[in-house]
């Protein structure tokens, strides 16, 4: 653990200091001014937490803590004076922590160890943010992993089931057995109990061969059960047997077989109403439910989208090789206010979307796909996603969630595939002398012409006006460029007739001419 103290304040700085090296810390103090140096210590040592002992809303500090919350590294601040409302402004600053002085050094230590151990949950997981919902989302895998009881998540599709299912195995004692995870709703229920429980060889048509089913894969280790709500009540009847005597026997066998198996299941599904609609049996639904967990959906957390966009735009520009110069505070507060349907998934993909997209430069609002700039003023949903939906009575409630999440989803998938398909078209056509002004290089030869009428033409010959010249070497985005200029002076600066010579949708035109800074070659339609 590697901890940063800043000298605001020496007394306790000096003593914290001392009683974490006692504990095995790599700590490293530094003085608060100038602020480079600081700066320069977290950049030397990578600290998992760092410790400000006073002055907590000095502007230099606010900076600081801000800038630490975008890397993901809490900062604990030691209070002048401490109440309700100061602390409350103290975590909107960014403060992980806060406690207020006179602070025993022990507490300080304490509280260091407690933040870095959710700092490396977080890791662990992928489950980013600094809010309350996901600090007791970390704060429970720590109390759970330790133990052998069966553990129950319930939370929507995207949330990150698996991720806290794979963190409780690696943060338990059978880190480093196996972890099998198994997807019940893609099974079929005929091949549910043998992918389960194993078959022996002749159990069935084609059983060519034993086969050992998940229990004992994962004998010793973590079994996650993703999606227990959708298994059959036959096969609950046999799931709810293994996990009372702890022992399999395999399709089509006689020997019962002992497994020694941590069992994680987790359901997008209110299963609680299935068992008292006599849809999942109630018994296997306490067996599971020994411990039990919820992952709010990603709009019962806003406050953690900015640290997620973040995170998604490091691994994806990590993983394409690609420069980003980052997203604009518009944007940021378009995600914030869409009620992402699709959780941290849909989320994840979006920001993919976006970067693959638009490398090199910041995305701005207009880059925002049309159905997420919509959703966040909440123009196109037909009701609200939220605890009125949720909260009807019966199937119908959650049958019309269920409505609106696919069609916010089909409406998502649309805009994306006609943007892509926009963005295609006019790079083709930028290429092309078929209908648009002007043509490229051919060999030492220049086609030139408007509306692809022209001919060929030596080297040297001065283009007439509205022609497109491409030479070798020109990116596409120059060609782009190019023949959106030419078709505005075709057209006199008319975007909608610009627009219908390009082959493209009016909006891709005003998207491209904010691009390229065109806006001042157009005219309003």
């Amino acid at each position: 653990m590697k901890v940063l103290i800043t000298l605001t304040d020496v007394e306790p700085a000096v003593r914290l200091n001392a009683l974490l090296e006692q504990q095995g810390g790599t700590v490293v103090t530094e003085m608060v001014s100038p602020m480079d140096d600081v700066r320069a210590a977290l950049r030397r040592l990578k600290p998992d937490v760092v410790v400000i002992t006073g002055a907590l809303m000095d502007a230099q500090h606010v900076s600081l803590v801000r800038e630490l919350l975008w890397d993901e590294v809490p900062v604990i601040g030691l209070a002048e004076i401490l109440d309700d409302d100061t602390s409350t402004r103290l975590r909107g600053i960014g403060y992980a922590e806060v406690l207020g002085k006179p602070a025993l050094p022990a507490d300080v230590a304490a509280m260091v160890r407690r933040v870095a151990e959710r700092r490396a949950v977080a890791q662990s997981t992928g489950l980013v943010g600094d809010s309350t919902a996901i600090r007791e989302v970390l704060f429970k895998i720590e109390q759970i992993a330790p133990v052998t009881s069966t553990v129950l998540i319930e939370g929507e599709s995207g949330t990150g089931k698996e991720l806290v299912a794979r963190a409780i195995h690696q943060r338990s004692p059978r880190k480093g057995k196996p972890f099998i995870a198994v997807n019940l709703g893609a099974l079929p229920e005929t091949l549910l109990e043998s992918e389960l429980f194993g078959h022996e060889k002749g159990a069935f048509t084609g059983a060519a061969e034993r086969r050992l089913g998940r229990f004992e894969l994962a004998h010793t280790g973590t079994l996650f059960l993703d999606e227990i709500g959708e298994i059959p009540m036959s096969t609950q009847v046999k799931l709810l047997r293994v996990l009372e005597e702890r022992e399999v026997t395999r399709v089509g066998g006689t020997l019962a077989i002992p497994v020694d198996v941590r069992v994680v299941a987790a359901t997008n599904r209110p299963l609680r109403e299935h068992v008292e609609q006599g849809q999942f049996r109630a018994d296997l639904y306490y067996r599971l439910n020994v411990l039990g967990m919820y992952l709010p959906p990603l709009r019962e957390r806003r406050e953690d989208i900015p640290l997620l966009v973040r995170r998604f735009i490091r691994e994806v520009t990590a993983r394409h090789d690609r420069e980003f110069h980052g997203i604009s505070g518009d944007a940021i507060e378009m995600l914030v206010n869409y009620p992402w349907p699709g959780n941290v998934r849909e989320l994840k993909n979006l920001i993919e979307s976006m970067v693959v997209l638009a490398p090199g430069r910041e995305i701005r609002a207009d880059d925002i796909p049309s159905s997420i700039r919509d959703g966040a003023g909440g123009r196109f949903l037909p009701v609200h996603i939220g605890p009125a939906v949720r909260g009807a009575e019966g199937s119908q409630g959650r049958e019309l969630e269920f409505i609106v999440r696919s069609l916010v989803e089909l409406k998502l998938q649309v805009e994306e595939l006609r943007r892509r398909a926009d963005d295609e078209r006019v790079a083709r056509l930028a290429g092309s002398s078929s209908g648009v002004p002007g043509v490229g290089w051919v060999g030492e030869l220049r086609a030139v012409g408007t509306g692809g009428a022209g001919g060929i033409e030596p080297p040297g010959t001065p283009p007439p006006p509205n022609v497109v010249i491409v030479t070798p070497g020109m990116t596409m985005a120059e060609i782009e460029r190019s023949s959106i200029e030419a078709a505005l002076k075709e057209t006199r600066g008319n975007r909608r007739k610009a627009a219908e010579m390009l082959g493209i949708g009016e909006r891709t035109m005003y998207r491209k001419l904010k691009e390229y800074h065109l806006d001042g070659e157009a005219e309003q339609d």
